[in-house]
């Protein structure tokens, strides 16, 4: 499935114009831009969602967890293997 394309212009500091011209060919520039550009894109909005949501969770909601995840989960399995022998 191919996506439609658009051109479009950015300025690049000059330097790192060069650098992807020694590195990357001709026909394949717009694609190693795109990919870095996707990525970076990606990389932003899980910041900007790990940043919204931070502070969610609040102990005094989740007082089961307060000796710590490792006892919560013992006791679960405790409880099941008892109900298990039954």
């Amino acid at each position: 499935m191919s996506t439609a394309t658009k051109q479009a212009n950015f300025l690049l500091p000059e330097d790192l114009l060069e650098e992807l011209k020694k590195a990357v060919s001709k026909r394949q520039q717009s694609k190693v831009v795109a990919d870095a550009l996707k990525k970076e894109l990606k990389r932003l909005k899980l910041e900007k969602v790990l940043n919204t949501s931070f502070g969610a969770w609040k102990d005094k909601d989740h007082p089961e967890f307060k000796e710590g995840t490792e006892a919560y989960v013992r006791r679960l399995r405790k409880s099941t293997r008892l109900s298990r022998l039954q």
